[in-house]
């Protein structure tokens, strides 16, 4: 497994992950489904912070499909460091790499999701947008 880097011509959202005590699982390191919510919540959290507030109204991502590989346990105590970015676009769908490293910079995590961009009202695939395209390029 090859770990995951963003394209120069891509913008990356970061976020620092925090571990709680009850996402560790019996073998002391955080459970994978933890490692899932986190790969959600910093998709929402980049879509959020790039498009303007009556767009995120207009339009909801859902997921198709997620792969996670993982590397490195995080422990307790760790802070990790989550980047994500997103690949092409493909008419209603965009993959998205989320890339999680641990304090020492060595990669715990990494997972790639395809996402289909639909319309919140219809709740039909709505091919992506060009400003879109330029928003996370």
């Amino acid at each position: 497994m090859k770990p995951y880097q963003p394209p120069t011509d891509r913008q990356v959202f970061l976020a620092i992950v925090t571990p709680e005590p009850g996402d560790f699982d019996e073998n002391g390191h955080v459970n994978n489904v933890v490692y899932l919510r986190w790969v959600q919540d910093i998709a929402t959290a980049h879509w959020r912070s790039r498009a303007p507030h009556a767009e995120q109204h207009r339009w909801a991502w859902i997921v198709l499909r997620h792969e996670i590989d993982y590397r490195r346990p995080l422990l307790p105590t760790e802070k990790a460091s989550a980047r994500t970015w997103v690949g092409q676009r493909r008419g209603p769908r965009y993959d998205r790499f989320v890339r999680i490293d641990g304090p020492d910079g060595e990669m715990c995590a990494q997972s790639h999701s395809e996402w289909v961009l639909i319309d919140a009202h219809t709740r039909k695939p709505s091919r992506v947008p060009e400003w879109m395209e330029t928003m996370f390029g």
